[in-house]
């Protein structure tokens, strides 16, 4: 089903913003959390008597990298105290944000739609990661002895994804593209990841929708690359993952200050990132879990500085979460604001 964009898209802004402006899945499964102050990180936390705490929250995935590398090397200014939790699970996140329980978040805009719609509105204030298609590239697998060695083949297979996420959405769309519509496969709903991966490489499932880190994986292993959003999204940008505000805590007094100091933490770190990746690759492994089989060779992201969400990358995944009754109304991303609004 095609949906045409609910409202147009105001006028599309570039990638990146000025250098100081506002706006500046591994694996998953378990319940816990882990809380790691800003100053226990050594975040560059303020010490004074006005130094606003900001409570983060994140998955565990490379998408966070520049935020633990900002906190451990003390790149966020002194006027903020940040304080990151580590979340396992997305519902988790997504429960504390519409809590309270932390301040801003780096997920993805289909969840920061979710939130608005439940009550909890978010604004989108920068690109975490996917400023780029060929940054957090998402694809369809097979195992390593599957048949299927083109996308055209991908009719009629099973294909494990989860609803509501970044993959399937990525997998339609990519689909789409083939000329394969809904009813030409079947959907396997698999939420958990690695069962997911497990069962794609031992066959219960003919193809999986799946993150970099596990294409990565599975090419050691002798699976194949069907398609991802880097080569084969007819140069559309499909996947981004993004940092989110709760409006509530912008909105109090010091709120968009304390934003803006944030995102400049961040962009030093990804500039840091970006200059020197491997000195980070410690950092990566002990945050985000990597594969023994990866450790050394997972390829580092480029991350985006100053990035700011588009209109043509988020109205497309509005108007599909809408087409699939993932939401109850239909919304319009405002790229201006970072807003998301109901249709009048």
């Amino acid at each position: 089903m095609t949906v045409q964009p609910t409202k147009p898209c105001p006028t599309r802004r570039g990638f990146l913003a000025g250098a100081g402006a506002l706006g500046a899945m591994m694996l998953a499964g378990c319940t816990n959390k882990g809380a790691v102050s800003g100053s226990a990180a050594g975040s560059g936390a303020g010490t004074g008597a006005n130094a606003r705490t900001v409570r983060m929250g994140t998955m565990m995935t490379e998408d966070f990298l520049p935020g633990w590398v900002a906190a451990k090397e003390q790149m966020f200014p002194a006027s903020v105290n940040v304080e990151v939790t580590e979340f396992q699970s997305a519902q988790e996140l997504s429960a504390a944000v519409t809590a309270g329980e932390i301040d801003m978040a780096m997920t993805d805009p289909q969840v920061s739609a979710s939130l608005t719609a439940g009550g909890t509105p978010v604004r989108m204030r920068w690109i975490a990661l996917g400023a780029t298609p060929q940054q957090g590239i998402f694809g369809i697998m097979v195992g390593p002895d599957s048949a299927i060695k083109t996308a055209d083949q991908l009719r009629g297979a099973s294909i494990g994804v989860g609803s509501n996420t970044v993959p399937e959405y990525v997998m339609d769309k990519l689909l789409e593209i083939q000329g394969i519509g809904e009813g030409d496969f079947t959907k396997e709903e698999i939420k958990k990841m690695p069962v997911r991966f497990e069962m794609m490489t031992s066959g219960k499932v003919d193809a999986a929708a799946l993150p970099n880190s596990l294409l990565e994986l599975g090419k050691i292993n002798g699976c194949t690359v069907i398609m991802n959003d880097a080569q084969d999204s007819d140069g559309q940008n499909l996947s981004q993952s993004v940092v989110v505000v709760r409006e509530a805590f912008e909105d109090e007094e010091g709120g968009r200050d304390a934003v803006a100091d944030v995102a400049r933490g961040w962009d030093l770190a990804a500039q840091a990132i970006n200059s020197d990746p491997e000195s980070y690759r410690d950092l990566l492994i002990e945050k985000t879990n990597l594969a023994d089989p990866l450790k050394k060779t997972y390829p580092i992201a480029e991350y985006p500085a100053s990035a700011k969400p588009t209109c043509d990358m988020i109205q497309p995944q509005l108007d599909w979460m809408l087409a699939r009754g993932y939401l109850k109304n239909a919304l319009f991303f405002d790229e201006q604001t970072g807003e998301f609004g109901p249709v009048k």
